[in-house]
């Protein structure tokens, strides 16, 4: 952090530090048979609450809680790029409808998730785009009205784009998704993060999709 002006200014806004290490070790190594799971909270619990689902694959946690997609995205290639991938997992945007660095079109969103995509595509890497998953408030900012709605059009613009562009779509929203709609109170912990059924869920429905698409197995 520095001061200017006696303004507080964060000088890491994308938190490019974060996994600097991290990835400088995975670049010695040279593998290109990893996959990348990239996103926010959801992401980066998901290695703390179920570590062997990625110790157990070449799975590769690069989840950073609060982020939303312009921080992602800014971080993008240090963080799935230079890590020369098989492919890359990108589950982002909830933050973004939350308002976590203020307020975000529907619009703003999916051009960040669309960047992101189409960075990978040029460098072959093979590309799985998520579902947002279900919201019915947001328990940090609750002036957010009705974000299922906003979660919504964008999920159906990620399948739409996906389709055109031979993604994978990874609809976790689907099997998560209570009549209100909201998460289903099993599968999480505060209404956004998810419990260890949550993660199960996820897991099973993301490794079905990567056996059917990659056509072996990564080990």
């Amino acid at each position: 952090m520095a001061s200017e002006n006696g303004v507080t200014i964060n000088e890491d806004w994308a938190n490019l530090n974060y996994y600097k290490e991290e990835n400088l070790k995975l670049v010695r190594e040279g593998t290109k048979k990893r996959i990348v799971f990239i996103g926010d909270s959801i992401t980066e619990e998901w290695g703390r609450i179920m570590p062997e689902f990625f110790s157990n694959n070449q799975y590769v946690n690069r989840g950073i809680g609060g982020q939303t997609t312009p921080q992602i995205l800014v971080r993008f290639r240090q963080d799935v790029i230079d890590l020369n991938p098989k492919a890359v997992v990108i589950l982002a945007g909830t933050n973004d409808i939350a308002g976590n660095t203020g307020p975000s079109s529907v619009k703003m969103i999916v051009d960040n998730l669309m960047s992101m995509a189409e960075i990978a595509i040029k460098q072959n890497i093979q590309v799985f785009m998520s579902s947002i998953l279900p919201v019915f408030r947001y328990p940090w900012n609750k002036t957010i009205i009705e974000p299922f709605k906003k979660i919504a059009e964008i999920n159906n613009f990620i399948k739409d784009f996906s389709n055109r562009e031979k993604l994978v779509y990874v609809d976790y929203h689907a099997h998560m998704v209570d009549s209100r709609p909201g998460l289903k109170s099993e599968l999480t912990t505060d209404e956004v993060h998810l419990s260890e059924a949550g993660y199960m869920i996820m897991s099973e429905v993301v490794n079905r999709l990567m056996r059917d698409r990659l056509k072996r197995t990564l080990t």
